[in-house]
């Protein structure tokens, strides 16, 4: 089970931090990864990280702003959003997968969302 918390209400240029904890198994060896829906539009990838951590990648429009990290100890995930826009107002999912991918498909776990309002 995936629980993403830290989401609220924030206004444009402010900055949020996301946390996702995992429970009931450890996801150590899997890449963890944030991905986000905003209302009338399609879910889409945000950043993921593998394993080790040592590797990340991220949508263009957060390269810069975003930062994701993983703790292994914790069995956590967090997104550290930085000079938030409006368009960034959405729901934040974290996922857990097998494959490091930006594609959904790749993902077997998904927590149940936190929602990100940007207000201008």
């Amino acid at each position: 089970q995936l629980q993403a918390f830290g989401g609220g209400l924030v206004q444009a240029w402010g900055s949020l931090r996301l946390s996702c904890a995992a429970s009931g198994r450890t996801f150590t060896r899997y890449i963890m990864g944030w991905f986000r829906q905003a209302p009338g539009k399609e879910r889409e990838f945000v950043a993921t990280i593998s394993s080790s951590g040592g590797t990340k990648s991220y949508a263009d429009s957060m390269k810069g702003r975003f930062t994701i990290s993983r703790d292994n100890a914790k069995n956590t995930v967090s997104l550290q959003m930085n000079s938030l826009k409006p368009e960034d107002t959405a729901v934040y999912y974290c996922a857990v997968g097998s494959r490091y991918s930006s594609s959904m498909t790749d993902y077997d776990y998904w927590g149940q969302g936190t929602q990100v309002t940007v207000s201008s």
